[in-house]
């Protein structure tokens, strides 16, 4: 025997629009007009206000969220205070370009550098003195 089909709430559409679309349409109504657990109290009370508007009966919040039906809701911040906050490292960016640029060419880090001019200062020091 065939099964027999239950339209619920678009059986007011009557022999037109096609079976799928009248499926798929109820599938939809009856997900936006059931209740909807509340984000914020975690109660079955949110009903449908308007496109994309909740409205909670327990708590009284109101917010936005998918057009038919409640999904996960963003988590709620808090202000961060400035303690919190580790310390930022500010560069200049023509410090960021010389780095970059050490770091392609294989340079030895600045210091080192300085280090190394040092050491030839010496050296010709002790050439010259050597000398004479």
């Amino acid at each position: 025997m065939v099964k027999k089909t239950t339209y619920g709430s678009v059986k007011r559409l009557g022999t037109r629009y096609g079976r799928t679309v009248k499926f798929k349409l109820g599938k939809i109504e009856s997900e936006q007009h059931k209740k909807h657990k509340c984000p914020y109290c975690n109660y079955e009370k949110v009903r449908r206000k308007a496109l994309g508007i909740w409205h909670c009966k327990k708590c009284g919040a109101t917010f936005t969220n998918k057009a038919y039906t409640v999904g996960k809701v963003g988590s709620v911040t808090r202000p961060v205070e400035e303690a919190e906050l580790p310390p930022v490292v500010e560069e200049t960016k023509q410090e960021q370009k010389e780095w970059v640029i050490e770091k392609k060419e294989g340079h030895k880090p600045a210091e080192e550098e300085d280090n190394a001019e040092e050491e030839t200062d010496e050296s010709e020091d002790s050439e010259e003195s050597n000398q004479e």
